[in-house]
């Protein structure tokens, strides 16, 4: 999933804004600022250069991510590229 996503945003920078930990969960919130190429979210972005946050929550089993749940800020793009 990275790989994919390094290769439609060559400049993607995960920037930590919060961050709180109770094992085996990590809560994160994300920070991004970016040109992802082309389609994004099901938004047409086509290189312009947007910011937005995730709110993710990892969950950690024998040292490993086990479980992401994740909400993007999908309003704050659409009003970016309106």
């Amino acid at each position: 999933m990275l790989i994919k996503d390094f290769e439609d945003i060559p400049d993607l920078r995960f920037v930590i804004d919060r961050l709180a930990c109770d094992p085996p969960l990590i809560a994160a919130r994300l920070m991004f600022n970016c040109s992802p190429k082309g389609n994004f979210l099901g938004l047409e972005i086509n290189g312009q250069r947007i910011s937005f946050a995730e709110n993710v929550f990892y969950e950690v089993k024998g040292g490993k991510i086990a479980d992401v749940f994740s909400v993007i800020d999908k309003t704050s793009i659409e009003n970016q590229i309106a």
